[in-house]
């Protein structure tokens, strides 16, 4: 890529400048990131609609409203964020004093995704820019409306010495990533994030990894008729509220018991009719597919037989708009594909159990997804969710709620993704924490070795044991 070594190298003499460090640069591009936020919110919610048909709610909910409380909040602790800690030191070190000082990494390369391709973007660069790093940006080339407008607008916002938007498909992507980068921070498929992390290997770069997963949502039959309709509108919202199921976060499977299953689907049928009308076909609440692949890729999960003779609900589709309707399935055979790779589109199957403590057993005994959630009042039920499955997260009695709470980490485990972000938790992704230690020259024992008796070997033993490191050496210093 032409200029690419050059943009490199002056992002890396503008990070050996020391301009980026201080909390006066950090803070100033913070509050020139929340002026981008007010000046373009009516541009970012047009390219959202031009990519993905995103309804101005759901564009402010998932996208503009994350950025601009990520950078709020960001402004506001900043400067306690970046400020050293003090260390704890043991009695036997003294005189001595200890400190552990964030610093920035140096130069980021951070790569956002196509379904949230303003806040996915914009989120992780508000983190490196508060741990003061010098930043390139890829958006995703899937998203091409909202990929030009960061790359045409940020630039008259933040500091283009510092922070550099470019654009481009997967012949961009394999150049930046042969490049040595001191930080990569990536959203997407964990295909393309084995890849991402190969490329770092080779120069041992760190790396974090926003992946996905089937994210399961487990409902306990003992909820009350009351709190049924909540937990339907709250399933149906993380399904198909949140780009048309073409989200991390969003529930790919359901797990219920199997006498309860008919009265679920018929909640799930009224509500999604409540939300997006007799013909969600018409509704401007639903985001569209994002392409030709991606439909054909879901148009074939459903063209299998089984898979077909599973659906309980919707299942229409029309090729020309590349439009899906919210499609409800009942028992899909386990080993289909539909049930071994992430959906990401509107379909959602509801797998039936004996009892729903079985389901436990079903999801620890698959990948780690990146979220678990799970609608119960039992409070042994909860515990036991908690100690004997891994996910990124759990959330109980509610959906995507952790994706925008800046107080708690975001982020995955084994297939689903590693590190973490949000928050204070962006700052320290995109941090080192420098430990610190400083000695005075005074008092300085001079070490000396008699041979010693076993009695003294086991003396040095028991000192060991408790930390006495200043009683050992001043034993060392004495005469036999």
């Amino acid at each position: 890529m032409e200029g690419l070594e050059g943009t490199l190298a002056e992002l890396r003499d503008t990070f050996k400048s020391g301009r980026t460090r201080s909390v006066a640069w950090r803070k100033s591009q913070l509050r020139a990131m929340i002026e981008f936020v007010q000046d373009n919110e009516e541009e970012m919610f047009k390219v959202l609609d031009q990519d993905l048909g995103k309804h101005p709610v759901e564009a402010y909910r998932d996208e503009v409203g994350v950025v601009a409380k990520s950078a709020k909040l960001s402004l506001s602790c900043v400067e306690k964020w970046m400020a050293p800690k003090k260390g704890n030191l043991p009695l036997a070190f003294f005189p001595a004093s200890a400190e552990v000082m964030p610093e920035p990494f140096g130069v980021v390369l951070i790569m956002g995704s196509w379904n949230f391709p303003i806040s996915l973007a914009l989120d992780p660069l508000i983190g490196a820019i508060s741990a003061g790093n010098v930043v390139v940006l890829k958006p995703s080339e899937l998203s091409p409306a909202c990929s030009s407008f960061l790359a045409e607008t940020i630039p008259k916002y933040l500091d283009p010495k510092s922070i550099k938007v470019i654009e481009g498909g997967i012949d961009v992507c394999e150049q930046l990533l042969q490049q040595n980068w001191d930080k990569i921070f990536f959203t997407g498929s964990q295909r393309v994030g084995r890849i991402v992390m190969t490329a770092a290997a080779q120069h041992l770069t760190p790396v974090t990894l926003e992946l996905g997963g089937k994210s399961p949502a487990i409902l306990d039959s003992s909820s009350n008729p009351t709190n049924m309709k909540v937990i339907a509108k709250r399933i149906v919202a993380a399904k198909w509220g949140s780009c048309s199921g073409q989200a991390c976060i969003a529930i790919d499977y359901m797990l219920v018991e199997e006498k309860f299953a008919s009265y679920l689907i018929d909640l799930l049928e009224k509500t999604i009719k409540q939300f997006f009308g007799e013909n969600p076909r018409e509704s401007k609440s639903l985001c569209k597919i994002l392409n030709k692949n991606n439909f054909k890729r879901l148009l074939d999960l459903l063209e299998d037989p089984l898979i077909r003779a599973s659906v309980v609900y919707g299942g229409s589709v029309d090729e020309e708009t590349m439009y899906i309707e919210p499609t409800i399935l009942l028992n899909p055979p386990l080993d289909s594909q539909i049930m071994t790779e992430e959906i990401f589109g509107p379909l959602l199957p509801i797998i039936t159990l004996n009892n729903i403590h079985d389901s436990i057993e079903f999801i620890s005994s698959r990948p780690k997804p990146l979220a678990i959630y799970a609608f119960t009042r039992d409070e042994t039920f909860k515990k036991q969710i908690l100690s004997k499955t891994s996910s990124g997260s759990v959330t109980f009695n509610d959906t995507l709620l952790q994706f925008v709470c800046d107080s708690l980490p975001f982020g995955g485990v084994g297939q689903s993704g590693f590190g973490r972000y949000h928050g204070k938790y962006s700052f320290d992704t995109f941090s080192h924490e420098k430990a610190i230690l400083q000695r005075r020259f005074f008092p300085e024992l001079e070490p000396r070795y008699p041979p010693w008796n076993n009695f003294k070997f086991q003396f040095i033993k028991l000192l060991y044991a408790f930390n006495y490191i200043g009683l050992l050496l001043l034993l060392l210093g004495l005469k036999k």
